[in-house]
């Protein structure tokens, strides 16, 4: 089962505000980060795949005013992030760290042994369910009409990543809007085939 946390932002270009798409891979991550009272040292450090909504979630955290938020940590000077997380233990403030890569190799020993003491999460694979919903969120953001049956044809054929759902969407926005139509069975086939291959837009 799917479920959706809505954010209170605006994208820009759009009348929708933001929403999180919940769904069994993600779920724990949801809940944990509702609950930083019970992280050790008050430090959690989320994982997952590109563009599957870690930055949302960090907004999500950041815009409940639930702790602080490293974005991109894994990118960041390490000497700068032990300096913040020392400032965030000393005034008993949650710190939330999104790394952006599969792996976050530290190399300073201090902060290496204390991210070692947080609460690790990741945002995991995808169910057929949870792509579907995204595929709609993403196409209610864009003020796209996905047409019906769009989800049963395209989640069997899409490459099972969040990347790509995004990616997909994208493209059937982009040939609906160059073709001045509405998205129907040719715009989807013509999008995954843009996107994926022929063979991919031809599957069961």
């Amino acid at each position: 089962m799917t479920s959706q946390i809505a954010l209170p932002l605006i994208p820009a270009g759009g009348g929708v505000p933001a929403s999180i798409v919940i769904g069994p891979g993600n779920r724990a991550v949801a809940d944990a980060l509702g609950r930083p009272e019970n992280w050790p040292f008050r430090t959690a450090i989320l994982h997952g795949p590109p563009r599957s909504g870690k930055s949302l979630f960090a907004r999500w955290f950041a815009n409940r005013h639930l702790g602080g938020v490293i974005d991109a940590v894994d990118a960041m000077d390490e000497t700068e992030v032990f300096h913040r997380w020392n400032r965030a233990q000393e005034d008993g403030f949650p710190l939330l760290l999104v790394a952006d890569g599969e792996s976050w190799d530290i190399v300073l020993p201090d902060l290496r042994s204390r991210m070692g003491a947080a609460l690790q999460l990741e945002i995991g694979p995808l169910d057929d369910a949870l792509a579907a919903d995204l595929l709609l969120s993403h196409a209610v953001q864009r003020g796209l009409a996905l047409g019906e049956g769009a989800p049963a044809y395209l989640v069997p054929r899409i490459e099972r990543s969040y990347a790509a759902i995004e990616k997909i969407v994208s493209e059937i926005d982009r040939i609906s809007l160059e073709r001045q139509v509405p998205a129907t069975l040719s715009i989807w086939r013509d999008a995954l085939e843009a996107v994926q291959g022929p063979e991919q837009s031809r599957l069961l």
